[in-house]
């Protein structure tokens, strides 16, 4: 069973991030607490980590990609 990453919600105001970077990439093994991807909120940069063990599977939203927080568009 997959389970969807998607664009965190990092605080009251933020309504969007765009994915900076994949840490990992596709096929990877993943442990819980990994760093997976970078995001960029109008604040900061930050690190998006895993809830649960896997493999990184996709499709994969593209790096610079702009996407609604609380969404499950990043993969």
């Amino acid at each position: 069973m997959s389970e969807p990453i998607t664009m965190p919600t990092l605080s009251d105001t933020m309504n969007s991030g765009r994915l900076v970077k994949w840490v990992l990439k596709l096929g990877d093994p993943i442990k819980k607490g990994d760093t997976i991807a970078e995001i960029e909120t109008d604040k900061a940069v930050m690190e998006v980590t895993a809830f649960h063990d896997g493999y990184l599977a996709g499709p994969l939203a593209l790096e610079g990609t702009e996407m609604p927080s609380g969404k499950s568009s990043v993969i």
